[in-house]
């Protein structure tokens, strides 16, 4: 099975989104379902997980609806209150919701003061008693707060989105390559392959400005804990989707069979505990 284990569905609207700026113009629409659909279908991706844009509850149920309308969108992961003293309250709701497979606060808009607070730290040590994992999106400055982040919580499993998005633009790998090698040594975190292309030039990138960053990220992790992700739509204002899809084949190309199967579909259904049995591009339920 093949597995997108990051894209997003919204209605755009400029509050709501005030983070797409002007560079990335493209994306200022809606983008749902529909649009999705024939895409995963032209690159042979059989699910999906669905991942919070905004830091919503509303948005939260509303992806989950999606989910149970559509079967190939098979996990969510959504936004939870972490710091609320009722977030309890909130997970015990939402565990009704078999689809809601992980949790994401966007600290990469946070001081890495937020990364230290009890509250916070309070909120993310419910979430194994739910089953549900958690999606680090830091910058690649905020690595070192990110380290210290996963190793209170050493039973919680762990994901980092994008990377950490290091400065493939500016070329530079370090202190980058450090820290995701440090990251790395935890068992419990994992990462994505996934949106790379917009760290990096949107017109003018190619597959080897980015095979550094993809590389120290097989070597630290290993082909066990990768998982690709498109990023969809946000890398769409620098690369469509069949694009980034290659790209990902080309770099797991010399690896075995089984280490493939792992990073474009197993390791995500294994991470967040998708039901991807039986899924197949069959025409969407109107």
């Amino acid at each position: 099975m093949r597995v997108d284990a990051h894209q997003h569905f919204w209605f755009y609207s400029e509050e709501e989104y005030g983070w797409i700026n002007e560079a990335m113009a493209a994306i200022r629409r809606d983008f749902l379902p529909a649009d999705l659909f024939p895409l995963l279908a032209q690159s042979g991706i059989d699910a999906t997980v669905a991942v919070q844009a905004r830091q919503s509850l509303a948005e939260t149920e509303w992806l989950l609806n999606l989910a149970e309308e559509h079967d190939w969108i098979a996990g969510v992961v959504g936004w939870v209150p972490l710091t609320s003293a009722r977030v309890e309250e909130t997970l015990e709701a939402l565990a009704t919701r078999p689809k809601l497979k992980g949790v994401r606060h966007v600290l990469q808009g946070e001081a890495d003061e937020f990364m230290r607070r009890e509250d916070f730290h309070a909120g993310i040590t419910l979430l194994r008693r739910y089953s549900l994992t958690y999606d680090v999106l830091v910058l690649e400055r905020q690595l070192p707060a990110a380290i210290q982040l996963v190793d209170r919580h050493p039973q919680q499993p762990f994901v980092l989105d994008h990377l950490a998005k290091p400065l493939i633009a500016a070329q530079e790998l370090e202190p980058w390559r450090r820290h995701i090698r440090e990251l790395a040594r935890r068992p419990h975190v994992d990462c994505k392959l996934s949106g790379l292309v917009t760290e990096a030039d949107f017109r003018a990138w190619t597959i080897h400005d980015l095979r550094p960053y993809v590389e120290t990220a097989l070597e630290a992790f290993g082909p066990g804990r990768i998982m690709f992700g498109s990023d969809w739509p946000v890398c769409t204002v620098a690369s469509n989707y069949s694009r980034w899809v290659d790209a990902v084949r080309d770099y797991v190309s010399e690896l075995s069979a089984d280490e493939r199967e792992s990073i474009l579909g197993g390791n995500a259904a294994r991470f967040y505990g998708l039901d991807v049995s039986g899924r197949s591009h069959e025409v969407e339920r109107a």
